[in-house]
């Protein structure tokens, strides 16, 4: 995890407004969804998505708590993408964050509707705040909104994970490659950079530099990950190593190799950090972020 005190702070804010989304007093039918949505959303993570989504508004606006509670919800779609993508119909993964998967834990009926609960309460969330603001920031809200689901959706992260679904066990080049990735991975982090942008009021001009930035950065996760599952170990990553080999997916080392792999992730980086200090702002933070982005272990 990246050594660095406002990293911490964020990832630990973030983590109370998830909690404190979900009600008490519950009958038995709710209690049952409530702690299969916990399960897998408070259940560790680095919080990437959000705290990129945060760390983007910082540059263009002094966060606030609707602007926190806000952003934050975009974990919990994060977290319904990785609970689907775990189940026995996908990628048939056992272990998620250091853990059973969420369909191994409480059956796979429970998991698919966990998956769809948590992300119909991260709109359901995010709609709220949008209704509580008032004027002009209400429409902020909403254009945010509308980036996130299209970018979620069967134009965006659903899309690509069709094409990586379909894709496995055949031989693909890396125009599909880079297709399957740019959806699957880099649409929700663009709609969380993006996001942040738009609801802090970054200028036209800076909301391009976000969504450049915001690609490149997706496109580095997704094989700086593919790397990790051929070199990192189960316990780092806290799930299953090797799986790529296993369900027959081409990525970035099977085509181009791990070295050539590592020179694109670090290429694509310094790109980024290059097109953030056009943005006239402290860019110190988000630089260290994508900085640990590509030297994690996990």
């Amino acid at each position: 995890m990246i050594n660095d005190e406002k990293f911490v702070k964020l990832k630990t804010i973030i983590e109370k407004e998830l909690l404190n989304v979900f009600p008490s007093n519950l009958d038995s039918y709710q209690q049952l969804i409530t702690d299969a949505m916990k399960y897998s959303l408070i259940s560790g993570g680095k919080r990437i998505r959000p705290i990129l989504a945060i760390a983007v508004f910082e540059l263009f606006s002094v966060v606030d708590d609707l602007s926190v509670k806000f952003l934050s919800s975009i974990e919990m779609i994060h977290t319904y993408s990785l609970i689907h993508d775990d189940l026995p119909s996908m990628d048939n993964d056992l272990l998620r964050r250091g853990k059973p998967t969420l369909h191994i834990e409480y059956g796979e009926d429970v998991a698919v509707l966990a998956g769809d609960a948590l992300l119909n309460l991260a709109f359901e969330n995010m709609i709220k705040i949008a209704i509580d603001s008032n004027g002009n920031n209400s429409y902020k809200y909403l254009k945010a909104m509308n980036v996130i689901a299209s970018s979620s959706g069967y134009r965006g992260m659903i899309l690509g994970q069709i094409a990586d679904i379909k894709s496995e066990g055949i031989k693909i080049d890396k125009e599909t490659l880079d297709y399957i990735n740019l959806n699957k991975t880099g649409q929700l982090i663009k709609a969380s950079m993006l996001s942040g942008a738009i609801i802090g009021n970054a200028s036209d001009e800076d909301l391009k530099r976000v969504k450049k930035i915001a690609l490149n950065i997706g496109k580095a996760f997704q094989i700086v990950d593919d790397i990790l599952d051929i070199e990192g170990s189960e316990e780092k990553l806290g799930k299953t190593t090797g799986s790529d080999e296993v369900n027959g997916k081409v990525t970035y080392p099977s085509l181009i190799g791990i070295e050539n792999s590592k020179k694109e992730v670090e290429k694509l980086s310094m790109n980024s950090i290059k097109i953030l200090r056009e943005i006239n702002a402290d860019t110190v933070f988000l630089e260290k972020l994508i900085l640990f982005l590509i030297n994690r272990e996990k």
